[in-house]
């Protein structure tokens, strides 16, 4: 057994854009000594932010892994942190993290508070069932408000937020925070030490009620979780110890019964070393989580894998990098057992062996060579060929899947071809790689123009990936006009007979079905295929093939040559001919069926629908929603954030192209929008002609 991994927490952090995500993780370096400069990302100078976009744009867009040391109650806890970016196009990021992680920090902005991208990565987090703190951030900006971020944590997000701390002032005059636990005031040095000096003192006498009301509030929080703790606590109080009270408030936090709320200015150097007391003593390490659950490949039975050295290897790859000195980079959270320089694994996706080239423990975009890394640790290898994002490796001897993630599907696509005809296998080889390193972006050639269409999560997703193109990969390229990734849906029921003959001379094809195509059943993706051929009317072994005759065909709508997101089809009859039939003739059956059919029943354009905020001040209102009026918006909620005024709408995203400038020019530059992918939604019929012919060049037909 590791006998670190009590002390071992795996982290991520992860919040809106411009939250400090990566300010936060910069200052968490520094105070671990893990760095002896703090880089700024106004400045370009961010150790996480280390790709040149990120620099340029001081945003963050890959997920960036490093480990560092802090000592808490006299022991050393060794930190894997993830800083993930903030901006959805680059969810993806988010979504892989936090599928590996142990616990979270959610940084909200004391100003902004709970915005968009808030919602969806406490969501995301919630999915991977991920224990989490709340960091307040930002309290030394104008209009911080740290209660209003703690009730907006509550209402929004549906969690039960627990505030540990108070704040002492806000905006300029933020000076330090109370310890609701200790009853101690905490005052940060002015000074050239860059806060890491700070002092312990008496709270300040206008805020001892204040203090004691918001103690009282944390401590019936803790105690209402556990029967046995809130008798004692009725009876005497002071029976409970701090100690065995931060040890319920642990167990709270991995059961996700509460959210710890504290607070700072990471930029001002404020409240970090506090934020890695409370990661050390409330996060949960490996053990806490406990064993992994996955499915033996051989028998399809459940087995448990412990965060143990002596249990079988069982690794999951969360992300492909490509670096320019190593190669291509897999980054591996090990769940048990031990990986080692040099030793072969199994991909069960795959069915073949990989060897571990090199080990690295990872520190941004540097390594450090390391010939062995234990369970519940995370790692970079390379020498891996085949393995995608999502794949388990394992003992050869000990076959394991461990559950894969699930990625949202591309909103918005662009063509692009390069400059110089030179370059065209070189555009080719790039496009595979990145498409390895990111499951979100797409690329695929367009059958009918012979164009290459590349696809992503937003217009800031393609951008960087194209200047990614022409700098580390040089391939100049031209690009088109970014178009929409519209889908298609089948709205009404429709009943079918296809029959496919065809002779040739000597043996023929022959193959005929009978079948039922539905819209899909509520929150099913894909293909829902049914069987209810009776009598052996289509022999067994043709079943599949129509199957994949439908999925093949889904791939490729009616009205606009779209794909369809889901479709579900009964199978009910069929026949079939005992020399002419093959699986190849009931595949094409089910292809034409499918367009046959189809056209028969009543078909609906499906568009991307994105969930938008802006803030804007008061005297612009009547301008930013007469605009949302004119793109087809549906405003879902307005409210006061201090002295702004905060709409929240639902655009369809073919309205949204240029909007950040058309909106900087209603506000004279004085609103700012986010935006993120929500829904598909129908088109009005009044337009989806319209759209169609614009999109496609052609009419559909009626």
């Amino acid at each position: 057994m590791n006998l670190n991994l009590r002390n071992t927490r795996n982290i991520g952090i992860m919040a809106h854009i411009d939250a400090g995500k990566t300010t936060t993780t910069e200052r968490i370096l520094f105070y671990t000594g893990m760095l002896h400069r703090m880089g700024e990302v106004h400045e370009g100078t961010a150790t996480m932010d280390w790709m040149v976009q990120e620099q340029e744009r001081g945003i963050t867009i890959t997920s960036a892994a490093t480990t560092t040391l802090w000592n808490y109650n006299d022991q050393n806890y060794k930190i894997n942190i993830i800083d993930t970016p903030g901006h959805v196009d680059f969810t993806v990021e988010v979504e892989r993290s936090l599928r590996v992680l142990d616990g979270a920090i959610a940084v909200f902005c004391a100003v902004g508070g709970v915005q968009p991208q808030s919602e969806t990565v406490w969501r995301q987090a919630d999915k991977y069932h991920v224990p989490r703190i709340a960091f307040v951030n930002k309290m030394d900006r104008v209009g911080a408000d740290y209660f209003r971020v703690v009730r907006q944590i509550k209402e929004r997000l549906g969690s039960t937020p627990v505030p540990m701390q108070i704040p002492i002032g806000a905006e300029d005059q933020f000076i330090g925070l109370v310890d609701l636990i200790e009853r101690k005031a905490i005052v940060w040095k002015e000074d050239e030490h860059l806060g890491t000096r700070y002092e312990y003192c008496e709270i300040p006498s206008d805020m001892v009620d204040q203090v004691e009301e918001w103690r009282e509030m944390l401590i019936e929080s803790v105690c209402e979780l556990d029967d046995d703790l809130l008798e004692r606590f009725l009876e005497d109080r002071t029976s409970i110890t701090v100690e065995e009270f931060m040890e319920h408030t642990r167990k709270a936090v991995i059961n996700h019964r509460i959210v710890p709320v504290l607070c700072g200015a990471a930029f001002k150097n404020k409240g970090i070393q506090r934020l890695l007391d409370t990661i050390c003593a409330l996060l949960p390490s490996p053990l806490d989580i406990g064993a992994v659950k996955g499915q033996n490949p051989y028998t399809n039975k459940t087995e448990e894998r412990s965060p143990d050295d002596e249990d079988p290897l069982a690794a999951l790859a969360f992300k492909i990098a490509t670096d320019p000195y190593v190669g291509r980079l897999t980054y591996l959270r090990v769940y048990s057992g031990v990986i080692e320089s040099g030793m072969a694994v199994l991909n069960p996706r795959t069915g073949k062996k990989e060897r571990i080239n090199r080990l690295y423990q990872m520190h941004a975009n540097k390594q450090n060579p390391r010939e062995r890394i234990e369970a519940g640790d995370i790692c970079g290898v390379v020498g891996l060929k085949e393995v995608a994002t999502g794949d388990t490796l394992c003992e050869i001897k000990h076959p394991l899947y461990l559950e894969s993630m699930t990625f949202p599907e591309p909103v918005i696509g662009v063509a692009v071809e390069p400059k110089t005809q030179a370059d065209v296998d070189k555009l080719g080889n790039a496009l595979n790689k990145l498409a390895e390193e990111d499951p979100t972006f797409k690329v695929k050639v367009d059958a009918d123009s012979n164009q290459t269409i590349i696809s992503g999560m937003g217009e800031l997703h393609l951008e960087v990936l194209i200047d990614r193109l022409r700098r580390e990969f040089k391939v100049e390229c031209n690009t088109g006009v970014p178009q929409v990734a519209y889908k298609e849906a089948l709205l009404t029921a429709v009943k079918h007979r296809e029959l496919f003959r065809k002779q040739t001379g000597g043996r023929g094809k022959y193959a005929e079905i009978v079948f039922e195509a539905f819209p899909a059943d509520e929150g099913i993706k894909g293909l829902q295929f049914i069987n209810e051929v009776k009598g052996g009317n289509v022999p067994r072994e043709y079943i599949p093939s129509v199957e994949k005759g439908f999925r093949d065909a889904m791939r490729n709508g009616v009205l606009a040559g779209f794909p369809l997101e889901s479709l579900k089809i009964v199978l009910l009859d069929g026949s079939f001919h005992p020399v002419d039939s093959d699986s190849l003739s009931f595949e094409i059956a089910a292809r034409q069926g499918f367009k046959h059919a189809l056209k028969k029943g009543k078909i609906g354009l499906l568009e991307p629908i994105m969930k938008l905020e802006v803030v804007t001040p008061e005297e612009y209102m009547g301008d930013v929603t007469a605009d949302f009026n004119r793109r087809r918006g549906q405003i879902t909620g307005m409210e006061t954030r201090s002295s702004s005024r905060v709409i929240l709408a639902h655009v369809p995203l073919a309205e949204m192209f240029g909007y950040v400038t058309v909106l900087r020019t209603l506000t004279s530059g004085r609103a700012t929008s986010t935006m993120e992918f929500s829904h598909f939604e129908v088109v009005p019929p009044d337009i989806s002609g319209e759209v169609i012919e614009k999109v496609t060049g052609t009419k559909a037909f009626v």
